[in-house]
This record gives structure tokens, C-alpha cells and sequence, in this order.
């Protein structure tokens, strides 16, 4: 017999942003398909009308795009089995309960929101007492012909218990006597999330079921469903949690208040969507060896099942910012400056600056774009600075020979005919030589003085280069300025 395909689906429900666990969830998908050479599909789950967002859709295939993960079918390109948003299948579901219910193996469930309430406050564990379980066929009848809405429940067994099997996990065993009789069909004619997973799953060739280990306790009740309608059952993998560190080192399932855990709230900080993507891949699945940057291909061909944890994952905010810091060293200067541009118009507006330039001073630097306006700031507009921080020790720099470096620095500068990298290196570093001083005690005066504060990318050098002729003579000027005054 031909091997089955493999077949996986990534189904989110549009109601606001793109979580780190549902990225996850969305690249492990495609990542199981794709080492086992299967199909990878994106199914739009709109059946809880109430928590619908609008736009969210929207934020969905952006992110899916952003990220990388291009699917196979979904409501964008069609495929054989749509159609693939689930309020548009919505006739397909009642048939399937109405099945069941011939069967003998669901209900109508007649009770009011009322019963219901008051049963929740007297049973043990907040149930329902299964009322209208064993409704005689005239009783039924009453209450269809009296118009009363109805729920479509499932007969859950009451004896016994419900064992599955999940790849990561393992086997686990449910009592049944713990299960309630859940709601297939709501009372607007719409399936529940559970009874609709299972149906879509089965008629869409589902074979790999992947999502967070939350879900663990829900599995028997899909299981007695395809049970129930005598189908295969697919392969579950649950994923670890993923955890966040509050200050004082305690672990909790991460949320908002350890920081950004949106994908575009990441972004926004700063981060590389590739960047986010390898680190994700690693919050709870670990290769073979020790490699720790992928390309997303490189993760297709690497990704077993086998290699995903139990053990709940911790979301390291540092370590994401080494991968992105990895990930910027290596783009190409072009691409660089193509990620940072928002970032350079923060700084400079509109105005040209020698872009290739500003790339090779900062992409060794920067862990994140957003560091970039502070960094640059001083190139747009000289801070106020104070004339002490011209002291060095290290470069052996004070205020007495300070003044007269620089405005040496300023002459030999002012007369260069050609004003370029190698000029001004060539300048500075001959005068050195010639004064019999360190490199640094030269460097310093020009750099403060050009700068104006301590920590900058790249050196005198190229801070001059790139402030072209003019503004670094005037801001020399104006470091003499305060040294002489």
C-alpha cells in the first residue's frame, strides 16, 4: 500500500495578533510536513462569532508571509478541499450530528441557559446532569414542535476510560467518568471548536494534529468522535509549554508582563523575522547536533518529531537578542540598510547619508535596529557636552594636552586636500608618529570633539568620513572652543 501523505494543518482563529505559542504551533506544522515531504494547509477557524476581530485575517497571512511559512492550500489559493475558512463549511456540520443522533450516539438537548446556570451552581465539579440524555422519542417531539432551541450533545461513555497514544507524550489514559456529554452543534446552528476540528480534520486528510500540550485533557473527547463515526485517528503531537522569567528568576507561563510576546510587538522591538522564527524553532524541539542558526530550508531538512521536549521551554529575551544579533552581522550591507531605514529616517529624516558607511559601523554593533537612532543621534544634531569628558586615562588625554592635540589634529585635518577614510587615517596616524604620542591620545580629542560622547560606532575616522568636511571642522571648532575657553 502507498504511503499515506502527510498532512498537517495550521487552523487559527482571527481574534487579534499572532502569539509566540501560536507562531510555534504554525511553524512546527509546516515543519512536520515538510521534513516528511507532506503538504502544510491553513484552515481559518470563524465558528466563535463572538471573539472575531476584524482585520485579524489580515494579521494572519501577514505574519505567515513574514515568517516564511508559505502554505500549501489555504482560503487565498484554494486546493481539493475546500472550502478552507470554517464558517463557509458550515452546512456540512449538522448532518454529522444528525448522524450521530440516529445512531444513538448524541442528542438534543433541550434545556434553558437558566437550567443550566443553576445545574452548574449544585453539581459537584460544576457539570451537566446529562437531563435530556434518555428523552423519550415523544418528549423530543414536543419540544421540537414547541420551536424550544436545542444543543447537539455527544453521548460520552460513563464506564471505563479512554486511552491515546501522543508522540511526544506518550500514552494517556482519561476516565470517562471525568468527560462530559460536549456540545456538537450550538443552539445558532453552528459546530463547537471541538466538534468542527475533528470534522474539518477528517474530510480535509489531516494525518498530523500539532498543538500545545493545553489541549492534552480535550484529546479523548476528539478521540470518541472519530470513534464514535468509525475514522482513523491522527497522529497528535502536543508541544511543551513556553514559560517566561519575571525578575526575581520565578518561571510562569509567559504573558504580556515578560515583555513582548506578540510577532509584530517583536518586530517592532527590533527584531529580525528570521531571527524570531530560529529561536522559536528551538523553544522546545533540539537537533541532533549542536547547531543553533538555521535557515528555515535548513530547518525542513534538520526537523524530526523525535527531537521535540516535554519539558516546558523559557522564553530567553537575550538569547533572541544574540540570534538577532547573529542575524544582522550576517546580512549583506544591502539588505542591512534596507531593515534599518526606518530606523535611519528616525535620525535624519529625508536627508541622504553615506549608507554604506553607516552599515559597516554598525551591523558588527547593533544586536537590534531599534538601538539605532541612539546610536546615530549625534550624527544628526552634536549633544551638549561637558569639556571633562576630553579626560582619558587610557589615552592618556587630559585637559592640559587636549587643547593642543586637537587644534594640531584640526590644522593638519582642515589642510587635507582629498577627505576620505584613508586620508583622514593617514592624517591623524602620521601626526602621531611625527609627535611621538599614542594613537589613542590623538584619536581621543577628535573623536569627543567630533562625537560628542563617549560611546560611538566606529572611531574618529570614520565618525569624520561620514560627517563629511564641513560639519567635523565646525564641530572641532567647537571642541576647541571649550577646551581654550
Amino acid at each position: 500500500m502507498a504511503e499515506k501523505t502527510v498532512r498537517t494543518r495550521y487552523a487559527p482563529s482571527p481574534t487579534g495578533f499572532m502569539h509566540v505559542g501560536n507562531l510555534r504551533t504554525a511553524l512546527y506544522e509546516y515543519l512536520v510536513a515538510k521534513s516528511q515531504g507532506g503538504k502544510f494547509v491553513l484552515r481559518i477557524e470563524d465558528t466563535d462569532r463572538e471573539r472575531l476581530v476584524e482585520g485579524a485575517v489580515d494579521v494572519i497571512y501577514d505574519t505567515m508571509k513574514l515568517a516564511g511559512l508559505r502554505h500549501d492550500e489555504g482560503p487565498d489559493i484554494g486546493g481539493d478541499y475546500g472550502p478552507y475558512v470554517q464558517s463557509e463549511r458550515k452546512d456540512m456540520y449538522l448532518p454529522y450530528a444528525e448522524q450521530l443522533i440516529r445512531e444513538g450516539k448524541a442528542y438534543r438537548c433541550f434545556c434553558s441557559k437558566e437550567r443550566l446556570e443553576k445545574v452548574k451552581e449544585e453539581t459537584v465539579g460544576g457539570g451537566y446532569d446529562r437531563h435530556c440524555r434518555d428523552l423519550s422519542d415523544e418528549e423530543i417531539q414536543q419540544s421540537l414542535d414547541a420551536g424550544l432551541p436545542y444543543v447537539i450533545r455527544q453521548k460520552m461513555p460513563v464506564e471505563g476510560s479512554t486511552t491515546f497514544s501522543d508522540a511526544v507524550f506518550g500514552d494517556i489514559t482519561v476516565e470517562n467518568s471525568e468527560l462530559q456529554d460536549q456540545i456538537l452543534i450550538k443552539t445558532d446552528g453552528y459546530p463547537t471548536y471541538n466538534f468542527a476540528n475533528v470534522i474539518d480534520d477528517h474530510t480535509m486528510g489531516i494525518t498530523h494534529v500539532v498543538r500545545g500540550c493545553e489541549y492534552l485533557s480535550s484529546t479523548p473527547k476528539y478521540n470518541l468522535l472519530y470513534e464514535a463515526f468509525g475514522w482513523e485517528i491522527p497522529t497528535y503531537i502536543h508541544l511543551p509549554l513556553i514559560m517566561g522569567k519575571d525578575p526575581d528568576g520565578n518561571v510562569s507561563k509567559l504573558s504580556k508582563r515578560h515583555g513582548a510576546t506578540g510577532f509584530y510587538d517583536l518586530i517592532d522591538e527590533g527584531y529580525l523575522p528570521q531571527a524570531i522564527i530560529n529561536y522559536i524553532a528551538l523553544l522546545g524541539w533540539c537537533p541532533k547536533d549542536n547547531q543553533e542558526i538555521f535557515t528555515l530550508q535548513e530547518l525542513e531538512q534538520a526537523f524530526d518529531i523525535g527531537g521535540i521536549s516535554k519539558s516546558p521551554a523559557v522564553f530567553d529575551y537575550d538569547k533572541l537578542t544574540w540570534f538577532n544579533g547573529e542575524y544582522i552581522k550576517a546580512m549583506t550591507p544591502e539588505a542591512f540598510t534596507e531593515a534599518a531605514m526606518p530606523y535611519y529616517q528616525k535620525v535624519f529624516g529625508d536627508r541622504e547619508m553615506p549608507w554604506d558607511k553607516l552599515a559597516e559601523i554598525l551591523q558588527k554593533r547593533v544586536t537590534k535596529l531599534t538601538q539605532i537612532p541612539e546610536i546615530l543621534d549625534f550624527f544628526a544634531a552634536l549633544p551638549a557636552y561637558e569639556k571633562e569628558l576630553f579626560v582619558n586615562k587610557k589615552s592618556k588625554t587630559n585637559l592640559e594636552n587636549a587643547p593642543v592635540v586637537l587644534r594640531e589634529a584640526y590644522e593638519r585635518l582642515k589642510a587635507l586636500p582629498v577627505w576620505d577614510n584613508p586620508s583622514i587615517h593617514d592624517c591623524l596616524i602620521d601626526m602621531a608618529a611625527e609627535k611621538e604620542l599614542k594613537n589613542g591620545t590623538v584619536m581621543w580629542p577628535v573623536r569627543i570633539a567630533a562625537a560628542g560622547k563617549t560611546v560611538t560606532p566606529g572611531g574618529a575616522v570614520e565618525i569624520l568620513d561620514i560627517l563629511g568636511r564641513e560639519e567635523s571642522l565646525r564641530r572641532l571648532e567647537i571642541g576647541l572652543a571649550k577646551l581654550e575657553a
